[in-house]
């Protein structure tokens, strides 16, 4: 049995596996019992991950980031599905040694591959694992919105389709808001973006959601212009491997006297309240709202998890690492908080 008994960081927590589904010969479900005294902060939305911490002979530990496949709507405690990667050292220690009753230490619900209301027509687009945050939302929209709904899923064979079961139940469910199309390379070959583009092309006018290996994102993303959806109805879910240590509590901000004149002036808007804050130019956002004890959305503090995205009204940011955000999302003012450092005296930002 794995157990954990503490956790590593004041944001991580320890929960106890209730669940162990097996979806296919290669990918399997984690559901997690949540006592009530931790349920608010595992409020999450349709198309958020959790971050696991997963033990390591060699370096102590890793942290790998799973998406949500449960519904915070009616499908229970929250559960992921993981899918063994070639030499993915975390997966493969997931679907080899997690039992029920085992514990695992994870960080809160996070990520910004959500809908902003589930009230729209949706076209989702899922390869492989990557229906995990799609079936959330697919989920979602169906209990809580009222528009279509549309999936393209893209497997290698019928064995490797996760969900199966439940997608075919959903389907018969919702006949007239649910259409399912099932890809698969085993009998029609790789995806071409003129393939997708003509199975796009009946619905320009949804949402895009889109999750999977980078290939197929590319594939997608070209069949979506080729279809004319406008850019701004398209969002894509990107995760990359964790190098640095989400579990373990940023250190303090030191700033020197000089760096402490210097600095620029932040108003952040966060949960519907604005903190006025004073912002020292080799810092990054989240840097000194963690400093004021600011409960900053954030996972990996790298650039790569897209959890700390949030919206510049006013002023100019420098960012190291930010290929995470499509270049219409930088010309739109988002940024991400654990990369940005000021370039102008005065910012106005919104989470």
């Amino acid at each position: 049995m794995t157990t954990v008994d503490v956790p590593h960081s004041s944001r991580s927590v320890v929960l106890t596996v209730s669940g162990v589904v097996e979806e296919t010969a290669d990918a399997r479900s984690l559901v997690f019992a949540v006592p009530d005294e931790l349920r608010s902060r595992f409020e999450y939305k349709p198309g958020q991950f959790l971050t696991l911490r997963i033990p390591s002979d060699r370096t102590g530990s890793v942290a790998r980031c799973y998406s949500l496949a449960s519904s915070p709507f009616g499908d229970g405690d929250p559960k992921v599905t993981v899918k063994r990667t070639v030499d993915g050292y975390g997966s493969n220690w997931l679907c080899d040694n997690v039992k029920v009753g085992d514990t695992i230490e994870l960080l809160p619900p996070s990520g910004v591959f959500t809908p902003k209301t589930l009230d729209h027509d949706f076209l989702l687009w899922g390869a492989g694992s990557g229906i995990t945050p799609v079936i959330s939302i697919l989920k979602s929209a169906l209990s809580q919105g009222s528009g279509r709904v549309v999936l393209i899923y893209a497997n290698r064979d019928e064995s490797s389709v996760i969900f199966r079961d439940e997608l075919r139940d959903l389907a018969a469910q919702y006949p007239t808001r649910l259409t399912v199309v099932h890809w698969l390379e085993s009998l029609q070959g790789l995806p071409t973006p003129d393939q997708f583009a003509t199975l796009a092309a009946p619905f320009t006018s949804f949402e895009s959601f889109m999750c999977g290996p980078g290939p197929f994102m590319d594939t997608v993303h070209k069949a979506l212009a080729e279809a004319g959806v406008p850019r701004n109805q398209v969002h894509a879910e990107v995760f990359n491997s964790l190098a640095g240590d989400p579990f373990q509590d940023a250190a303090p901000v030191e700033v020197t006297e000089e760096e402490a004149a210097d600095a620029a002036t932040v108003s952040v808007t966060l949960d519907g309240e604005t903190h006025e804050l004073s912002w020292p130019r080799k810092q990054t956002l989240v840097d000194i709202m963690l400093a004021k004890g600011l409960d900053v959305p954030y996972s990996c503090q790298e650039g790569e998890c897209g959890s700390c995205a949030c919206t510049v009204l006013q002023g100019k940011v420098e960012m190291e690492n930010s290929e995470i955000l499509d270049p219409e999302d930088i010309a739109a003012g988002y940024i991400l908080g654990c990369q940005a450092k000021p370039l102008t005296d005065r910012l106005e930002i919104e989470f």
